[in-house]
């Protein structure tokens, strides 16, 4: 048909299956199909010899017929720069979703292939945490956008939605009767959002779009709080563990709250620390896998004593009420629980409170940040490794120190707990 400007006229007289051709820019047309929508076309041949079909849209807001051809001009500029907007308006349409790359990077990480910035691969109880962020707050709110659409305005979005309880709920978990209760909070908000914008540096690496989106997001706090113990919550905590051993608590899981509160370690390191890790005694342990990586760690002769009343054939110390001896205790909280229950003690007083009161006593005491962090395993283990081999003695007379103030305040007899352990050494 002869070509002529298109107009809207034209538009409202096409008929299904005609095609009419703008006269003032070559290639670009309005068609009609078998509907009543009319899309605007761009017919064009790339810099290859490809001949290629583009719609711009169809006729309707934004689109008309001086709109379209703008735009069709727009394009074939790119065309005449090498670009081929055909081809890219289908990349984008096979693009993968956050979804889809939230798959991608729990693969890598699960297979080994993702390194921490201590370069190693992220323990499984990270990814644990990472996979339950990722299909309760992420996926559902973030999930069906592509990659490269994500701005940083729905990454604050989606930490104020997440804050504001969006994706709370109670969803099953692996675990036979398994509940997770997720109820959002400005700290669930602050940590998704660190863990997408890890997600998203790996979307970077692997050109999946030029920038991270989640950089230039202001986070909530994180909302740590550096809670101790006072001196009446120790006695009811010392009065809690006795009653817990004469009502039938989990000896081991009775043992391992004691020794947490002498050492003040992480919860997670004593109760996978194996007989194999220790050395009596020298009065140290070798981690060999810990937050900070591999770690020594000195033992006060109450802490020894501790361990040695849990002797026994498994290759945990610690070990769960159930299997062969080297199934980690996966009750513990629970245990926990019931101990804090018959001491009374407040419900936010956890297993990490011990390690905050521990590491506090030792200040209170008047050893300087550096010994404090040889003894529980704080960040900066490097030094603090050297530091254990250059000096084990004055490190464990500093935990001596502390585990007695902790046992005096806990309502136990220093010279009978000191006596005994004398006697035990003798005894080896």
């Amino acid at each position: 048909m002869a070509e002529q400007k298109i107009g809207l006229r034209d538009i409202r007289t096409l008929e299904p299956g005609q095609t009419k051709w703008d006269a003032a820019v070559a290639g670009f047309g309005a068609r009609r199909q078998r509907g009543r929508a009319v899309s605007y076309v761009l017919f064009y041949r790339t810099q290859e010899g490809r001949q290629r079909w583009h719609t711009i849209g169809r006729h309707g807001a934004p689109w008309t017929p001086d709109t379209a051809r703008e735009e069709a001009k727009r394009l074939l500029g790119m065309v005449v720069d090498g670009t081929d907007p055909s081809a890219e308006k289908q990349a984008k349409r096979k693009a993968a979703t956050v979804w889809e790359l939230c798959d991608l990077y729990l693969a890598d990480a699960e297979a080994g292939r993702l390194l921490t910035r201590r370069k190693l691969a992220k323990k499984a109880s990270t990814l644990i945490i990472d996979r339950g962020r990722i299909a309760r707050h992420i996926k559902p709110l973030l999930g069906q956008l592509k990659v490269a659409a994500v701005t940083r305005e729905d990454v604050d979005t989606f930490m104020h939605d997440v804050a504001a309880g969006k994706t709370a709920g109670n969803t099953k978990t692996a675990k036979k009767r398994g509940l997770a209760r997720v109820r959002g909070g400005k700290t669930a908000a602050s940590r998704a959002v660190g863990l997408l914008g890890g997600i998203f540096t790996y979307a970077v690496r692997h050109r999946m779009r030029p920038d991270n989106p989640v950089h230039g997001v202001i986070r909530f706090a994180d909302g740590r709080r550096e809670r101790r113990l006072s001196d009446e919550e120790y006695k009811k905590l010392g009065k809690a563990l006795r009653e817990a051993e004469a009502t039938g608590v989990w000896p081991a899981a009775v043992a391992a709250a004691r020794f947490l509160a002498l050492t003040g370690w992480r919860s997670g390191e004593a109760l996978a620390l194996q007989w194999s890790d220790i050395d009596l005694a020298r009065r140290t342990a070798m981690l060999p896998d810990t937050k900070t990586g591999r770690s020594m760690r000195p033992l006060s002769r109450v802490a020894c004593d501790v361990l040695r009343s849990v002797t026994g054939a498994n290759d945990l110390v610690f070990p769960a009420t159930r299997g062969s001896g080297d199934v980690i205790m996966s009750g513990f909280k629970k245990m926990w629980k019931k101990v804090a229950k018959l001491g009374k003690l407040p419900a936010d007083v956890t297993p990490n409170v011990l390690r905050h009161s521990f590491a506090s006593l030792g200040s209170d005491l008047g050893y300087s940040e550096l010994t404090i962090a040889a003894l529980v395993g704080h960040k900066g283990h490097s030094i603090t490794s050297r530091y254990v081999h250059t000096a084990d003695d004055v490190l464990l007379a500093a935990g001596d120190t502390v585990a007695n103030r902790t046992l005096e305040l806990m309502g136990y007899n220093i010279r009978k707990v000191a006596g005994n352990s004398r006697r035990r050494k003798e005894a080896a």
